[in-house]
Formats: structure tokens, C-alpha cells, sequence
């Protein structure tokens, strides 16, 4: 592992992302108080269990429904505007919302549209920002620069709980509310200082819906991202009973006040502040990836399942809760409890979310944090929707402890049963890279005036391999890596064809939507995928130099009647 991974501190050093670092921790912080004073608010209103519980469902639904239209949108627009959007956007409900309860208008249910509204604005600007992220800093300095930007997050899990508990009773809901608005245009004026770099590109760019199905395309024609997907929707999934269950355990069970309820929050992200600056530093430099994430898995289901006994031990057997003060002695075991959870919580979240950093090529990186963050918050919304309804029926303990019983086991099935066929170990990203090639994937000459619109296609590109029969075998096994390739990053279409004259001679065939996506395939391409095609024609005996062809579809002339003003293909 190297020095600059394993200290997260290297990154502040990068005066532009420590400007805007701090900004977040300020505004984050501004934003978890408004967390609390929400939580506060609904109880105060006469909420119901399912209503309380239903927050983390309604506050991931966003990710899970905008985030990768989100995604697409930050990789064809200006991410600075959209950040700057977002803000003003943010800032207008909380303010919205805190002349609501000053004017004594605000319900349940206008709260949990206001959080579904806000939690769309963090939707649509989680691709821009994460891009933004990778664009401020450089290639040793992402790792450090993505766990700060968790531990930004827990640091305002500290710091706004514990103001969000003390002010509640000295200023009241709608002064936290604004100051959380306040928040918000810091973040703008912070984000409106930041000068972006961009790399020039004389290709056009894609349009919504290209980016989109590019998107998706990636995604299924690469292993390594469905591997990191699935591993982000079972953590989710699981994970998302704390947020959904604990509020709901203080406030119905334990019947805490804001200060309390702000405690457990405040404890579970200092056990987050204090992961980030030293266990995960120190797990880095000694192991990998995997043997992390699995380490901290591992360590929360025990801790989970522990801390869930415990709790079970203030009912009879009845399950007719104890009715239990503030000042109860088991307040404090409860929050160590929390921090630990938090801890734990952050190792795994950490590592799951810089492995798929590290797996995502610079072109696609916007949409593909659009695609794991709705993955992520997909299995959140279900996962608190699921438990919200469990304590409903069978009451909190029990939904809890039920929970934790259910993702230990799901969790040694998967890690047992699972890993060895689906190979889903992370540690594979530590040694990719998306160095671009140098040359075209088939070059190919052509004169200027001959070059389509870049609205023209399909494009059809073909090659023709004649190997010897001792290299069938691994013939067959690169082309299977080179059908991959082309279509995850542009091909619409790929097939395969062997000559039935001649064993071994084999015809490829790639389709390409447009001229544009031709001349986007190209420029995507890695040298390592380079490589690979590589290797394929070097398996060529033709003695003639190999047949490759370039051609445009004229269907459009053929329907329309009509006859391009530059045809494509030379005149007789």
C-alpha cells in the first residue's frame, strides 16, 4: 500500500479541495442538526412508528429514482452549474420549511415530502460532487480525498446533533431549519470559487439518453462493476436499519429527548471520526481491500447482534417494554454501542466506495457514481421500508434483533457459498487502469471529405481473424474479452461468425449506433483493452495483411428516397 493512500491527511494539502472540504463539514454539520430537529419534529407532531421509520425510506427513494439520470446529466453538463443549482435549490426548502412551523402550518406529511424534495437535490448533485472530487485532486490523493469526504460526513455527524439537541429548546425548530439554509449558500459561494480544469475534447458530445444507455451498457458488459453493485446493495440493505430503527427505538421506546436522540447520533459518528483517522489508515497499510471490508462486516453483525441481546434484556417476557428515564444507566452502554456500530459502519462504507472509484474509467465516472449510488440508496429505501414495517408489527426489538439474525446469516451464505463461484472479492481494483491508448482501435484512413455527420450510423466495423487450430481455444477465450469491450464502451451490437469453407477463419462484426459513438469507442479505449485486441490479431496467419472494413449504414437513404449531398463510400 502506498504512504499517500494509507494517510488520509494528504489530500488537504490540495488547497482547492480543502476549501472546499471545510465548506461541506461546516454546511454538513448545519444539516445534521436539521436532521435531528426533523426527527424532533415528527415525534412532537404525534407521528407514528411507521411515519418515523419510514424517513430513511423516503429520504433514499431520491437516490434510488434520480440518481442515475443524475449521473448522466453530470457527464454531458457543466457539473459546476449543477452543484450551484442544487444549492439554491436546498437552501429554498429549509428555508420554505422554517416559515412553515413558525406559522405553526407544518404536518408529518409536508415534512416527509420536503425530505423526499431535499433528498432529490442530494440526488442530483452526488455524481457532480463525487466527479468534482476526483477532478480537485490527483490520482495519489483520491483514496485520502474520498475517506475525508466520509469523515466530513461524521464530523457533522458530531457536531450537528449535539447543536441540534442544545439549541432545539433555546431557539426552536425553525431557527435550525434556517440556519441549515445558511448552510447551503455557503456551499454555493464555496463551489462558485472553484476554478475546474476541464481536458479539451473535439468530440460532440452525448445526448441525455446516449449518456444514459452508455451508462447501462457499461454496466452490464463489465464484471467488475456488477461485482462492486452487488456488494453495495447487500451492505446497504442491512445497514439501513440503524438509520431506521434507532430513531425510532430513542424516541418511542427509550422516550429520549432531542439532547439524547442527539447523542446516539453524535456517538455513532464519532465512532465513524474515529475509524477514518486511525483504524483505517492502520488496516490499509497492512491489508487488503477485501480483508477489510470482511474484517469490518464481521466485527458489526457481532457487535449488532450483542447490542440487540442487550436491549432485548429491558423487556419481560411479554415484551411489554420497561419504562426507562434518561438518566437510565443503560444509556451509556447504548451509545458505546452506537459509536461502534458507527466505526465499523465507515471501515466497510469507505473501501466498498473507493474500490469503485478505482474500477470506473474517467469518461463514464459520472454516471457510474450515479449507478452505485442508486444501487446503494435502491437497497436503503427497501431496507427501511422492510424493518419500518417489522417493528410496526412485531415491535422494535424484535424487528431489530430479527434483522440482525437474518444479515449474519445472508452474510455467511453469501461470503461462503457465494465468493468462490462469483469471485466477488474487491481486491481486483487495486490493479486496474484506465491509461488511454496512444492509436485507434482499427485504424483506418479516410479522406475528409468522405467523414459522416456525427449523427450518421449505424457504423459497422469488421475484421476477419484466421487462426491455426491449436489457438482456437484461445482465440475464442479473447474474443469473448474483446466482445466486452466493444460493447461497454459504445457497440450496440457484436457478433461472431467462423467460415464454413475454411475451420478458423472468423468474421467479427461490431455496430456502432452512430459516427459520434465511433469516434467516442475510440477515444475510451484503454491500453490495457488495447492490449488484449492485440494479442487477438497477433493470433492471425493470414499471409496478406488482415481484412478490415469501415462502413456506414445508407438505410435512411433507402427510406427516405433521398441521396447524401457527400456520399460516404467512393465513386465508380
Amino acid at each position: 500500500m502506498g504512504n499517500a493512500s494509507s494517510n488520509i491527511w494528504a489530500a488537504l494539502r490540495n488547497s482547492v479541495f480543502r476549501r472546499f472540504w471545510f465548506a461541506t463539514v461546516i454546511s454538513g454539520s448545519c444539516i445534521a442538526a436539521q436532521s435531528t430537529a426533523t426527527y424532533w419534529a415528527l415525534n412532537a407532531l404525534g407521528a407514528t412508528t411507521v411515519l418515523i421509520s419510514v424517513m430513511a425510506t423516503v429520504s433514499a427513494l431520491p437516490g434510488a429514482l434520480f440518481t442515475l439520470p443524475a449521473g448522466a446529466i453530470a457527464d454531458i453538463v457543466d457539473r459546476k452549474k449543477i452543484l450551484l443549482t442544487v444549492q439554491i435549490w436546498q437552501a429554498s426548502i429549509v428555508f420554505g420549511l422554517a416559515i412553515l412551523w413558525a406559522a405553526h402550518l407544518l404536518n408529518p406529511y409536508l415534512i416527509l415530502a420536503s425530505t423526499f424534495l431535499l433528498s432529490a437535490g442530494f440526488a442530483f448533485s452526488s455524481p457532480a460532487s463525487s466527479v468534482a472530487i476526483a477532478e480537485m485532486v490527483s490520482p495519489e490523493e483520491l483514496a485520502p480525498a474520498y475517506t475525508l469526504g466520509g469523515l466530513q460526513m461524521n464530523l457533522s455527524g458530531i457536531v450537528g446533533p449535539l447543536l441540534g439537541g442544545v439549541l432545539l429548546p433555546l431557539i426552536g425548530v425553525s431557527f435550525i431549519f434556517g440556519a441549515s439554509g445558511l448552510g447551503f449558500l455557503l456551499m454555493f459561494f464555496a463551489i462558485l470559487q472553484w476554478k475546474r480544469v476541464q481536458s479539451p475534447s473535439t468530440l460532440p458530445l452525448e445526448t441525455f439518453f446516449e449518456s444514459l444507455t452508455t451508462a447501462i451498457r457499461y454496466v452490464r458488459y463489465t464484471a467488475g462493476i456488477k461485482v462492486l453493485l452487488i456488494r453495495h446493495a447487500l451492505f446497504s440493505f442491512f445497514i439501513s436499519i440503524t438509520p431506521s430503527l434507532i430513531p425510532v427505538m430513542a424516541l418511542k421506546e427509550f422516550h429520549l429527548q432531542a439532547s439524547s436522540l442527539g447523542s446516539i447520533f453524535t456517538a455513532m459518528a464519532i465512532g465513524s471520526v474515529l475509524s477514518g483517522a486511525f483504524i483505517i489508515p492502520w488496516a490499509r497499510a497492512k491489508y487488503s481491500p477485501e480483508r477489510i471490508t470482511i474484517g469490518a462486516s464481521v466485527v458489526m453483525n457481532l457487535l449488532a447482534v450483542l447490542g440487540g441481546i442487550s436491549i432485548w434484556t429491558r423487556y419481560d417476557y411479554a415484551g411489554i417494554p420497561a419504562k426507562l428515564c434518561p438518566s437510565d444507566p443503560s444509556l451509556p452502554p447504548f451509545l458505546l454501542f452506537a459509536a461502534l456500530i458507527g466505526a465499523s459502519w465507515t471501515v466497510e462504507a469507505s473501501e466498498l466506495w473507493v474500490a469503485s472509484q478505482r474500477a470506473m474509467p474517467d469518461w463514464a465516472r459520472g454516471r457510474m457514481n450515479a449507478t452505485t449510488v442508486m444501487v446503494a440508496q435502491g437497497a436503503t429505501a427497501l431496507g427501511g421500508a422492510v424493518w419500518g414495517l417489522a417493528a410496526q408489527s412485531f415491535g422494535v426489538v424484535p424487528a431489530f434483533l430479527g434483522a440482525l439474525g437474518f444479515s449474519v446469516l445472508v452474510d455467511a451464505i453469501f461470503r461462503v457459498v457465494l465468493v468462490p463461484a462469483l469471485r466477488m472479492s474487491i481486491d481486483f481494483t487495486q490493479n486496474l487502469t484506465f491509461e488511454p491508448a496512444q492509436v485507434a482501435i482499427f485504424p483506418r484512413n479516410l479522406t475528409p471529405s468522405r467523414l459522416p455527420a456525427p449523427e450518421d450510423g449505424p457504423v459497422l466495423i469488421i475484421a476477419e481473424f484466421h487462426v491455426r487450430p491449436a489457438s482456437r481455444s484461445e482465440c475464442i477465450d479473447l474474443m469473448r474479452e474483446t466482445r466486452d469491450i466493444f460493447l461497454r464502451n459504445g457497440a450496440s451490437r457484436w457478433n461472431l461468425y467462423e467460415d464454413l469453407h475454411e475451420p478458423n477463419k472468423f468474421r467479427m462484426e461490431v455496430v456502432v449506433p452512430s459516427w459520434k459513438q465511433h469516434l467516442l469507442q475510440r477515444e475510451r479505449l484503454t491500453k490495457n483493452e488495447k492490449e488484449v485486441i492485440d494479442k487477438l490479431r497477433g493470433l492471425r496467419i493470414d499471409p496478406n495483411p488482415p481484412e478490415e472494413w469501415i462502413s456506414l449504414s445508407v438505410d435512411r437513404e433507402v427510406l427516405k428516397k433521398s441521396v447524401r449531398a457527400t456520399p460516404v463510400l467512393p465513386t465508380a
